[in-house]
């Protein structure tokens, strides 16, 4: 009797729970991210319409993109391409100048160098560079952190123009106490360089470029080293940066140095990080002035996304909260300029037409 009772009781407790569980919800997983296999033109797409943009707004921002001289123009959402299009004779395999965009790809390399133990960049850049290689005293050249170079706040003056020999890297005031757009940032290459034993192209191609599949090649140009690459190119290095520096399986830059990168770097331009521009914070500060100015970088623009930005417009947006990945090569939309314009406000309204 008292086994039947226990059979009865266990009957009705498994039953009343089964009665009072609530039916589990359908829980959404987050789309796994797409990466385009190396050494190949396959790359997969998604449409908008699948996205569930306004397609009616997609037509405009192409017309205003080819008004504005681009040449390239491509938009990712967790890696697959939504849009990619060409203008003005250019097509998906010519090659074009990323200019100061192409200053993150020395910060993701810098960052691979110290993953793997052969730089540091608080060390001074004396380091590595031996003394001598800026005309300010020892004790003032020996403040100069990489750390300086790739935050655009090593004190030296800015107003010598782009050569970076010696004699024309001068002092102005400390490394720390001044933010100033410069191109001895450059000086990270040579770095990178002493510290691995090998060319800065050499080191650059093996770590980076070739294991992203990326195509494309440094050149000189007078004083300054560009990136030259097709649109592609681009957007495989933007992809690597929204996927937290990962390429499926594989570890290319640590998240935790991006996550520095990407992050302001100095307590005078709140919307720089290490050569990256940073969208959503309180002010900031532009290229060949100290003014401060308040709001955000690009109002239009999502508050957490983050840019690569280089002369005449060529752009790279990530932007985490979306998915993104948004590049555009070209001309300048309207007047020459540094990187940031108006035309990038310009075009976010655009693109906020379509994604939201």
């Amino acid at each position: 009797m008292k086994f039947k009772n226990l059979i009865l009781l266990v009957f009705v407790i498994v039953s009343c729970s089964s009665e009072n569980e609530e039916p589990q919800a359908n829980i959404s997983t987050p789309e796994t991210t797409y990466f385009p296999p190396l050494n190949s033109d396959v790359w997969e797409t998604t449409s908008p319409n699948d996205l569930n943009w306004n397609t009616n707004a997609l037509q405009p921002l192409l017309d205003f993109l080819e008004d504005k001289n681009s040449k390239g123009f491509i938009v990712l959402h967790n890696g697959k391409i939504v849009i990619e299009q060409y203008f003005n004779t250019h097509n998906e395999n010519a090659n074009w100048y990323w200019a100061s965009a192409g200053k993150t790809l020395t910060t993701a390399v810098s960052g691979i160098a110290q993953d793997e133990g052969l730089i540091n960049i608080n060390n001074k850049v004396s380091t590595y560079l031996g003394t001598g290689w800026t005309s300010a005293s020892l004790e003032k050249e020996n403040l100069i952190t990489c750390k300086n170079l790739l935050s655009m706040n090593s004190g030296l003056d800015d107003s010598l123009g782009d050569v970076v020999a010696p004699e024309n890297l001068q002092y102005i005031t400390d490394a720390g106490e001044r933010w100033a757009y410069h191109n001895v940032y450059v000086k990270m290459q040579d770095v990178v360089a002493q510290a691995t034993n090998q060319s800065w192209s050499n080191y650059f191609n093996t770590k980076l470029r070739d294991k992203i599949g990326m195509s494309g090649s440094w050149i000189s140009l007078g004083d300054l080293s560009v990136y030259w690459s097709n649109t592609r190119s681009m957007a495989r290095f933007g992809l690597l940066m929204s996927a937290n520096g990962t390429w499926e399986n594989s570890e290319i830059v640590s998240s935790n140095f991006l996550d520095q990168a990407t992050s302001t770097s100095q307590d005078i331009n709140e919307a720089y990080g290490y050569l990256w521009w940073l969208n959503g914070k309180n002010t900031f500060h532009l290229p060949q002035t100290q003014f401060e100015f308040n709001g955000a970088l690009i109002p239009n623009a999502p508050n957490d996304m983050y840019a690569a930005l280089g002369k005449n417009d060529q752009k790279i947006y990530v932007v985490p909260s979306k998915d993104l990945v948004i590049v555009r090569m070209g001309e300048a939309a309207d007047d020459s300029n540094f990187g940031l314009s108006t035309f990038d406000n310009d075009l976010w309204a655009k693109i906020n037409l379509v994604i939201n």
